[in-house]
This record gives structure tokens, sequence and C-alpha cells, in this order.
């Protein structure tokens, strides 16, 4: 499936050839048949000799009708540009060729119409055309010369048809869908149906999605679905696609609104733009409209250079970078310009010079996507935000490029943050060295991390270790500042008597208090059993030694003679290891080892 739009001058037979091509006539109102003139969009398909099948947007060729031939040309990936043998190259043929050159559309082909009306002329008109299109993207494209009412040529048309389909880039199948809607009514049965051209993804029966527009943004549920008339289960692009819809009144949509699968899509009224074709920006009034897929919206351009500027629009639009905008004004028919989206999610600019250094920064910006660029500019940003607007993750990210806990950081920011972090905890310890470690609040601020959570593999990062919400240096790194030299006392007393707390002089008299002795707990270098009572952290383990050479079970004089401590110590040391399932009570009295 292949989707086509026309383009040309008003009259020179883009309709009357679509209907010779399909059999089917895409002028779909009264008042076009009355006038002979198209006026909106029609819509018609045929099947070419390979079993390729075409869809053709009809667009309208008469100026005053621009911005439905936009609404028609803007989704469509290929056009068929028509001239008229007998008049050549036309007013219109120049604004639609602007607006193929805007849109940035490179594939399609020239068909030179009403080869029976002025058979002499026909091939000066294809060099005319050609000249006329060398700068777009139609420049090397095939070319045909027909006659719709002889049938001359057309065999050959559908051939070149064929060729070109054959060529032609293949759509995004499991791509995100972005369906700009083109028309919108109320079927009795169906409820509410839109219809569009599926550019990428798919759909199908009951698929939830999100409808965006002027009115409307609301989740709609897939009631069912049609391809060239037919009812179907599911599509794929690209093709034409009538999709009928749950959960929203049609009064409420129309034209310009756009079908989005949820969270796949940056909705932006902000984007810098690059300049692509027609006049640069310094021509460029202030006030104009944006068109993009089916959508026109009217913004404001503050141009940073002749090429570069930000456009700010009245309405939020799903646009990623690489799109094509096409602008107008007001006061005139013609298209103004086309630009390329460099950024749907620029950085705010308040300051004076800020719009120079922006232009320099587009300057350098790649149109596909730059990774590293953009992780550079936002200093951390999560994998699906850069998706959304058209930047490429790979799972194997550069080197410049980390990834911690589902964000993206700059490996230089990384390193900058772990030096930082670092450097912050040995700070906090040596100003306040019985302190358990630094906070993860206070770490978190300090360094302005996007959300907490990115704090975790940073301190791994780091070399550092965190335990109850506080982040140290590591045991074997930290001291105890003036309490050092008292812990080192009690320890040389504990390794001489193991089971021999100090009391409560022995503690005052080293200036050793219940913050001291938390530290030191904290640090592996003392074990307490209670309040104000320490033993070395071996003590447990040598008092199994002791105890499991006692007749089972045994009662707490037994452990305390085996043991040569007092029933101070004692008591909290048994209680503690029957915590640990080291010993356990059989009675009130008695106790043993467990085996």
């Amino acid at each position: 499936m292949f989707v086509m739009a026309t383009a040309g001058h008003v009259d020179h037979g883009k309709s009357t050839l679509v209907r010779a091509l399909t059999g089917t006539e895409p002028d779909r109102w009264d008042e076009e048949h009355r006038r002979g003139l198209t006026i909106d969009l029609g819509f018609a398909a045929t099947a070419l000799p390979s079993g390729r099948v075409v869809s053709f947007v009809d667009v309208p060729g008469h100026e005053r009708f621009l911005g439905n031939m936009l609404s028609g040309l803007g989704p469509a990936p290929m056009v068929c540009f028509v001239v008229a043998a007998d008049e050549g190259w036309q007013p219109q043929s120049s604004d639609h060729r602007d607006a193929v050159a805007a849109l940035g559309i490179d594939t399609g082909l020239i068909v030179i119409t009403r080869a029976d009306r002025a058979p002499d002329r026909a091939q000066h008109v294809l060099e005319q055309a050609r000249e006329e299109l060398s700068s777009t993207g139609l420049a090397s494209a095939p070319a045909v010369v027909v006659s719709a009412a002889t049938g001359a040529g057309l065999d050959e048309l559908r051939t070149a048809l064929d060729s070109v389909l054959a060529a032609s880039r293949p759509p995004a199948a499991d791509g995100p869908v972005r369906t700009w809607v083109d028309r919108a009514f109320s079927v009795a049965g169906a409820g509410t149906v839109v219809t569009g051209t599926l550019a990428a993804g798919r759909l199908h029966r009951e698929q939830r999605l999100r409808l965006v527009g002027e009115q409307v943004d609301e989740t709609v549920v897939v009631r069912g679905l049609q391809a060239h008339g037919s009812d179907v289960d599911s599509l794929a692009a690209a093709q034409r696609a009538a999709v009928s819809l749950r959960g929203v009144d049609a009064e409420r949509t129309g034209r310009g609104d756009v079908l989005l699968t949820p969270g796949d899509w940056h909705l932006t009224d902000t984007i810098d733009v690059r300049h692509t074709s027609g006049d640069d920006f310094s021509h460029t009034p202030q006030s104009v409209t944006v068109h993009v897929g089916t959508a026109a919206t009217a913004a404001r351009c503050r141009p940073f250079d002749d090429a570069h500027a930000r456009l700010s629009l009245d309405r939020p639009l799903p646009l990623q970078i690489g799109d094509r905008v096409l602008l107008r004004t007001s006061g005139r028919r013609t298209v103004l310009a086309g630009a390329l989206v460099l950024d749907p999610d620029p950085p705010s600019l308040r300051r004076r010079g800020e719009g120079a250094r922006r232009a320099d920064a587009l300057a350098q910006t790649s149109p596909e996507g730059d990774l590293i660029g953009e992780v550079r500019r936002r200093g951390a940003v999560r994998s699906e935000a850069l998706r959304r607007i058209g930047v490429e993750v790979p799972e194997d990210l550069p080197e410049q490029v980390r990834r911690l806990d589902g964000w993206l950081v700059e490996a230089a920011q990384v390193t900058r943050w772990s030096e930082t972090l670092r450097a912050a905890v040995e700070k906090h310890m040596r100003q306040d060295p019985l302190s358990k470690g630094l906070s993860q609040g206070a770490a978190a601020d300090l360094l302005d991390l996007p959300e907490p959570k990115v704090l975790i593999p940073l301190v791994a990062e780091a070399g550092l270790h965190q335990s109850a919400g506080r982040i140290t240096a590591g045991d074997a790194e930290r001291g105890l500042g003036p309490a050092e030299a008292s812990i080192a006392a009690l320890e040389q007393d504990l390794s001489r008597s193991p089971f021999h707390a100090p009391e409560a002089h022995r503690l005052a008299e080293l200036g050793l208090g219940e913050r001291e002795l938390a530290a030191a707990e904290s640090r592996g270098r003392l074990v307490r059993l209670a309040e104000g009572l320490v033993l070395l952290p071996s003590a447990p383990a040598r008092a199994m030694r002791e105890l499991a050479a006692l007749e089972q079970p045994f009662t707490l004089s037994a452990a305390r003679k085996a043991l040569g401590t007092t029933r101070r110590v004692a008591v909290p040391l048994l209680e503690h290891l029957d915590s640990r399932g080291w010993t356990r009570r059989v009675d009130s009295s008695l106790r043993e080892v467990v085996r």
C-alpha cells in the first residue's frame, strides 16, 4: 500500500488523471461538479500491474484553496506533479512547487497532461517543468506524457508509478502512529469517524490512541477500521485509513487533529528550526501560519539569523527532529518558506545575547538528531524523552554518554558529579568524624540531580558506600577524629579482657559518650549490647566457643563463670546471642547452644 498526493495548477487535469487511473471520481462535493473545480481533498485508489496499491489524495489547484491543498500534500510521502501541455507552467504550479520544496517531498513523478491538445508542446513543457523543479526533491523524478482523454501514455504512467513505489523508502511499520486527520464525520452505527494517511505504525481494533486537536485531547479507542471502503481488523503503514472511534464526539474533532500512540510523542508549542526553502528568516514577518501534516496554526517567528529561528505556536503539536514545516503569511496566498525542525524541546532564552548563541548552537545541530549533543545540552535526560522528539537511543551507547538508572548523562558530567560527591562526603566526615555519613537528600541537593534515584548508581561510581540513607567513604577510610585515641585505648582494654565491659567511670575517663560509641559501632570497631555497654565485635564468637564447652543446657551462673565476667555483661551478651540464633532458652533458667 502506498499514498501519493497530486500537485499542480488549477484545471491542469489532476482530478481527470486520477479518475482515468482509478475509475473513481475524486471530487466529492456537488459544488465541485457544478463548477468543474476541485475545492477540497479527494481520494481514490488503484492497483498497479505489480499488485501494488496506490491511494491518491487529489488536491485543489486554485490559489483560494491553498490551505486545503497543503492539508493533502502535508502528510503525503510522495507526489504526482501535474503540468498541462497546452498551458505550461502557471502561477499555482509555482505555489505547489514551493510547497513540495518546503515539505521536503523527494519521491514522486512528473506528469505532462492534456498532450492531445498540444502534442508539439509536450516536450517543451516537460523541459520547463524540470527547470522549475530543479531545486526540489523532484529534480530527478521520472516523467511521463499522457492524455487522460485519449488514454495515451496511461500504461506508461502505471509502469512509472510502479517503479517509483518500488524504489520508495519503506514506511516504519512498527513505528509510533501519528495520523493527521483530514476528515471527521459521524456515521450512524459507527459513531465518530476520522480519515487520514497512516504514514507509520499499525492500527487495530480496540487499540487505545490519543486524539489531540484544537478542541480535543482525549484517549480514544478504535471501534472499527476501513481501507478503500472495506472493513479490516488491522492496518499497517502506509495507506489511507478510516477509523471509527469511541470516546469522542465528531463535533469536537476535525481536520488538523492528530491520532497518536500514547506516550510516544512530545507535544510542543515551541520549536527551533532551520530554513530550507523560500524566503530566508530575515524576510519573515513576526506573525505567520505554520502548516504541518493537515494542521495549520498561527505562530510567532523570532529569527536568530537568516537560517535559524524560533517558532512559538498557538497550539501544541506532536513534532520531532527532522519534521518539515511550511510557513505562510495571512496576507499572501503563496508559500513563504520551508523549515526543518531541529529542536522541538528548546531551552528558554531570557538573557541578552542568548539568541546569537542559540544561532551558533543550531548551526552545529544535526538534522538527524544528535544523541551526544542532546544529552550534553540537557545534562541528564531520560531515554524515552529523547525518543519522543526523534533522537535514536541505541542499546550500546557511545562512550561520551552514560546510562544511570534510566537517565542518559554525559560521561564528563558523571565524572564531575562523582568528584563533587566524593569531595563533599570527605569534607563532611572531616568536619564531623562521628557522623554516620552525608545524607542522601543533602547529596542530591548539592549535585542538583534530575531525581534522587540517580544518586544510587552515582554513589557506586564515586567509590562510596551508602546505608540507611547515609553516604560514607567506606569504613577502612574513616577515622573517629578526636575520639580515635580513646576508642583505640578501649580496644586495647577489651583485647586483654574481652568480656570485661568498661564501667561508666572508665568511659567518662576516656571521654566516650553514646555518640562516640555509636560512631565506633557503625565503623565496626565495637558492638553495643546495651546503653553504655560495649565489647569488641569478636566477643560474641569468642563467647560461643566458651559456652559450647559447657554441659548443655547451662545456667546464667555457669555462663558468667565460663566467660569470667559479671552479671551486668553476661545477661545482655546472652540475649544478644539469642537474637542471633546462636543460643536459645530451654526454660526460664536454662539455655543451650544451637548446634
